[in-house]
């Protein structure tokens, strides 16, 4: 079950207003600033996907230690993590607008980018966009934490990077059949940052009242 939530949290990551918009710029750095062949496409996002998904199973597995040194006080790991995951929800509907939740605006190089330049772009890229995913990252991070297992933390953020990835290597590949996809869920960010933000306030109620943890014994 948290690696369900960990998955689909990647997922609505990826569709979130401050990356999705970036998409065709990432996918046109992985062609190197040229026309686009599919093999040089599918290798950079390969080497891009790998290099965030070295640093966020990382951190997975810092949340997942500090989580079992803190499993004596699990009652207020629980409710300060929930308090952190509705914080983020009500980020995604509006109550708050904070530049926190930003990405960065800088730019790199790409004329030349192979697998393992596209493994540092994917590790500059969950350094640097941390706070524009920070939001389902965050609570991922919390819910492994909760864990308090580094294995089940580093897995559960494994699950969010593919999450996050398998969509991003399917529009690497289909990016030009996709527009009219990715023009819809611009349309519709009102609606879909409503979804994603009562999305993480109800994982973030659960956490931090505990029924997350017996939901998922009893789903075990």
């Amino acid at each position: 079950m948290q690696y369900l939530i960990s998955f689909l949290e990647g997922m609505i990551t990826f569709i979130s207003p401050c990356l999705l918009p970036m998409l065709p710029i990432y996918i046109s750095y992985f062609a190197g600033g040229r026309e686009r062949s599919t093999r040089k496409t599918v290798t950079g996002a390969l080497g891009f996907i790998l290099g965030f998904t070295l640093v966020f199973v990382s951190m997975g597995a810092l949340a997942g230690t500090i989580g079992s040194f803190l499993k004596s006080h699990q009652q207020m790991v629980n409710i300060i993590s929930g308090l952190i995951v509705i914080f983020f929800g009500l980020n995604f509907l509006g109550i708050w607008n904070l530049n926190l939740f930003h990405g960065s605006q800088k730019k790199m190089d790409t004329s030349n980018l192979g697998f393992f330049s596209s493994i540092l772009f994917g590790v500059i890229f969950s350094i640097g966009w941390t706070p524009c995913v920070g939001a389902f990252l965050g609570s991922a991070l919390m819910l492994a934490s909760q864990q308090a297992h580094a294995l089940t933390g580093m897995t559960m953020l494994l699950f969010y990077s593919l999450g996050l990835g398998i969509p991003f290597l399917i529009s690497a590949i289909l990016i030009d059949r996709l527009k009219s996809t990715f023009d819809f869920i611009k349309r519709n960010y009102r609606v879909i940052n409503i979804i994603c933000g009562s999305f993480l306030i109800l994982v973030g109620i659960l956490m931090a009242t505990g029924l997350f943890g017996r939901l998922l014994a009893l789903l075990s």
